[in-house]
Order: C-alpha cells, then sequence, then structure tokens
C-alpha cells in the first residue's frame, strides 16, 4: 500500500481525481488496503492461511477482478492460488500458495504468500477440524510517475521516474468447520506499519502495509433434497477506518449450481477518530453483488460475480465484474469425508 505525500491535486486526468478522492484521503493520500474478492467464499485462502487444505484435495483457482469497470486507472485485479494436503493419511497438514497481481492507476503490486495449516481431528468421524495456520510472503510495489498529467510541467513535487521496492510479511489465522458451520479469525500483514520510502525530498513516497483483521463463519441449511441456503458473513478491519461488513446468501441446487448476493457496508462497532474523513460519510452501505457458480464438471468450476456500488461513485462507472476459475484435482483411491460447500 503507497502512502504519497504532497502530490499535486491538479491532474489533467480527471479520472485519476476521482479516484484519489474516493479511495483516499488527503493531505497524506492512503490506497487501498488489502485486496478484496467478492467472491471469497469459494476459496477462503485468500482471507485465512488456516483454510489450507480444507477441501481434503488439492484446488487451483484464478480469480480476475475488474473493479469499477468504465473509469480509466480503475483497480484491475488477479490471483492464482492452489492449496492442499500434504499428509494424505492423517490430513493433519495443508499447504497453499497465492501469487496475486494488483494495478491502480500508477501504483503496481505483486505479491507471492506461502501458507501452512496444521489441522487437528476434534470427532472420530473426523467431520470437524480446528486449523492453525501462517503465511509468510513478499511484494514488490512501484509507481510509475510518468502516468501523472500536471498542469504545472515543473511540478517538483511529483515523481517522474518509475520506483519499486520490495517487502516482506507474515499473516496468520484460527478456522474450524464442521458439517452444518464454520468460523474463522485471521490478522493479515502482522509485522505492521513498517516503511520503506523513495523519491526526493519534494516527491517523497512510502510504502506502507496495515494490518487488517478478518472474521469468516457461515453455515448450511437443508431446505429441500436437491436445495440448501448456504448464509455467511465476513468482518473486515484495518484498525484506521469503518469496519466493513459482507453479508452474503447463496442457493445450492443439487450441489453443481450456486446463486446469491451480497451485500456490502460499512458499521461501527467502536469510536474512532477519523481525522479527514466524516463518519457519515463512510459508514454508508457501499454495495451489493451478484454471485454465481456453476460446477461445469465434477471437478471444474466457474463463478462470475457483478459488484453494483449505493453511493455516488455507482454514478460515474459501470460496476466491478469478477470471474473465478477452479479445479479440483484427483485423490486417487482416497474418499472425500463430506461434501464443501465452505
Amino acid at each position: 500500500m503507497i502512502i504519497v505525500k504532497e502530490v499535486h491535486k491538479r491532474m489533467k486526468k480527471v479520472y485519476y481525481l476521482l479516484i484519489l478522492l474516493v479511495l483516499f484521503k488527503a493531505p497524506e493520500v492512503i490506497a487501498q488496503q488489502e485486496i478484496q474478492f467478492t467472491q471469497y467464499m469459494f476459496n477462503t485462502l485468500s482471507v485465512n492461511p488456516a483454510y489450507a487444505g480444507y477441501k481434503d484435495q488439492w484446488f487451483a483457482q484464478m480469480a480476475l477482478r475488474d473493479q469499477w469497470a468504465g473509469l480509466d486507472g480503475a483497480p484491475r485485479t488477479g490471483q492464482i492460488s492452489i492449496d492442499g494436503i500434504l499428509s494424505p493419511d492423517t490430513r493433519n497438514v495443508g499447504a497453499g500458495l497465492q501469487i496475486t497481481s494488483d494495478k491502480l492507476g500508477p501504483q503496481t503490486a505483486t505479491t507471492f504468500y506461502l501458507n501452512y495449516a496444521y489441522r487437528l481431528r476434534l470427532n472420530d468421524e473426523d467431520t470437524r477440524r480446528l486449523s492453525f495456520g501462517i503465511g509468510a510472503g513478499i511484494g514488490s510495489y512501484g509507481l510509475d510517475g510518468s502516468m501523472f498529467a500536471p498542469i504545472d510541467q515543473t511540478d517538483g513535487s511529483l515523481f517522474e521516474g518509475k520506483e519499486n521496492v520490495w517487502k516482506w510479511n507474515l499473516r496468520a489465522g484460527v478456522y474450524y468447520y464442521g458439517p452444518k458451520w464454520y468460523a474463522g479469525i485471521s490478522v493479515m500483514n502482522l509485522l505492521g506499519d513498517s516503511e520503506n520510502s523513495f523519491g526526493t525530498d519534494d516527491a517523497y513516497y512510502s510504502v506502507v502495509q496495515r494490518r487488517h483483521m478478518y472474521f469468516i463463519t457461515g453455515t448450511v441449511f437443508d431446505l429441500s433434497s436437491s436445495l440448501k441456503l448456504r448464509p455467511s458473513i465476513l468482518v473486515k478491519d484495518d484498525f484506521k477506518g469503518p469496519t466493513s461488513l459482507d453479508l452474503n446468501a447463496m442457493l445450492i441446487f443439487n450441489e453443481r449450481f450456486w446463486f446469491g448476493a451480497s451485500y456490502r457496508t460499512g458499521v461501527s462497532v467502536w469510536d474512532r477518530d477519523y481525522v479527514d474523513y466524516s463518519p457519515g460519510d463512510l459508514e454508508t452501505t457501499n454495495a451489493i453483488a451478484g454471485v454465481v457458480q456453476f460446477y461445469i464438471t465434477e471437478r471444474f468450476r466457474l463463478g462470475y460475480s457483478y459488484d453494483h456500488m449505493l453511493n455516488k461513485l455507482g454514478n460515474v462507472q459501470n460496476g466491478s465484474h469478477e470471474i473465478t476459475l477452479g479445479y479440483t484435482f484427483p485423490v486417487g483411491t482416497k474418499r472425500v469425508i463430506s461434501p464443501r460447500f465452505f
């Protein structure tokens, strides 16, 4: 996450200014924090390292997100991940790899994370497990100053070249699941607010990663022999701004076709000092999303979601599109304990 200090506020490209006004605060501009995926519920590894190996099979997924379509310079994100079991007999050890690339205007970020999970068996039927996970990763964070277009071409407070810094960090989590419900809590960027800087005295830039906490929980209900309801909740907090709350509900037909919706909003959990923010502007409804997932074959699945903003930004862009492709690898003669709905 890049903090841009004393950036000239006048730019010829109005779309950059719009993005800055919506995402950031002035005079110290703070960029979007942890990358957000609407379809996190299909692969919770993106928000909790303890999820690694949950499916008891090796699973690979690719996710592509085009946020705020039609707005030049808006965020675009891609992620590839794979996770599975390292101990097929006991299934006590899970591992996963995530590679994520994100671009927002002149900012770029590419991260690589290795995740490890130790999974405790809680009952004889092996339908309940408590997992402890940790992840270690490194990221490359860059800024392309040539994409700034100041009115005053001699503005010395703008960085004109290209710079890139590397930072490493840790994440940790706990994840419980049973036949009917699950819950997990995790903290990203455990190393906190360590700072890397580049530029000049006049055009000074810092790369800072903020701690984030995620809490997830959900359950599944049998509505009929062929229809299930899977509600879930995601709470995200960076300890600086308002808490983000996602309310999700998916209908599952014949364990093959998933269809549902998500409602995302900001909530006030405790009193905070928002500095330059107006809490009334922040703690309002953010977006709604429609989500579908379809198992093309027993092992290959396709997901799509569309987010619509419910604030002023919704009038100047065409929503956010997200596509996921997932593949479950064969497990040989080993039988999966139960269907995986989480």
